[in-house]
């Protein structure tokens, strides 16, 4: 197709000028979170060990940057999209943004609830630009802390010289989104028993110091180079030794996205 595009002086006129996301909301916005610790035994899934120590921390993250947290615990596949689907028809209008967090066993585009899994599209759905209105031109962030697959990552030794260190009223429908997996695609996550997993980890201790200064790209960068250089397995079985983990980010968003305003 060929089709003549829209003035950029269009956007001047109409005030939607700004390069980053309106936060002055009354509200920051909620923060779901789903913690799937303990599965039904017909789905042959262990219990996630250290999950309850990530979803503390994102408690307290969350908390400290104004969002309305709800935790919740051991949902089925029903119960996770009939939560997800209630939380789209409240009316966010007040709320600057949206936040929902997965901490469960996954495969590639996929989500496991206690007892089945679902895939991630249809639990994102719901906030898509014609589904939640309220929330049409708000940054919505889906966190998933979950594998995407049965691969290991065993990294690659670097050389020693590398670095250490709108224009219109109407909006694409998957615009505004952003989903920061703990894992690229086809890879196992990887999560320690006492302190919990990886990238939760490297998250939250990213958005505890830079929270309030960087731009959320700026701040999964960081993330991402985290757990790419400081976490490496270490096990007595050969194939579970000395592991990577490369956490993977895709945006849709549209402008910046500062946590404060």
């Amino acid at each position: 197709f060929i089709l003549k595009s829209l003035h950029s002086s269009k956007s001047v006129e109409s005030g939607l000028s700004s390069d980053s996301y309106k936060m002055d909301y009354p509200e920051m916005g909620l923060c779901v979170i789903i913690n799937n610790t303990h599965f039904h035994n017909d789905t042959e899934l262990s219990p996630r060990t250290g999950s309850d120590k990530d979803a503390a921390n994102l408690i307290d993250i969350f908390r400290s940057l104004k969002y309305e947290v709800r935790n919740k615990n051991n949902l089925t596949r029903d119960k996770m999209i009939e939560l997800l689907r209630q939380v789209s028809e409240e009316d966010h209008s007040q709320r600057s943004s949206f936040v929902c967090v997965i901490l469960s066993h996954g495969e590639e585009g996929v989500i496991f609830g206690t007892d089945d899994s679902v895939e991630l599209k249809e639990l994102t759905y719901f906030f898509k630009g014609y589904k939640c209105k309220s929330l049409t031109g708000k940054p919505k962030l889906f966190i998933i802390q979950a594998c995407q697959g049965r691969e290991f990552d065993c990294g690659v030794e670097t050389d020693s010289g590398t670095d250490e260190d709108v224009a219109c009223h109407k909006i694409p429908v998957e615009a505004d989104f952003l989903y920061a997996y703990s894992t690229v695609p086809g890879y196992y996550s990887l999560r320690d028993p006492k302190d919990g997993s990886w990238f939760i980890q490297a998250l939250c201790a990213v958005l505890k110091q830079h929270a309030h200064k960087l731009e959320i790209m700026q701040i999964l960068t960081r993330v991402n180079r985290k757990v790419a250089t400081e976490f490496e397995s270490y096990s007595s079985k050969a194939s579970l030794h000395a592991k990577k983990q490369m956490p993977c980010i895709m945006s849709m968003l549209t402008k910046e996205l500062y946590f404060s305003h």
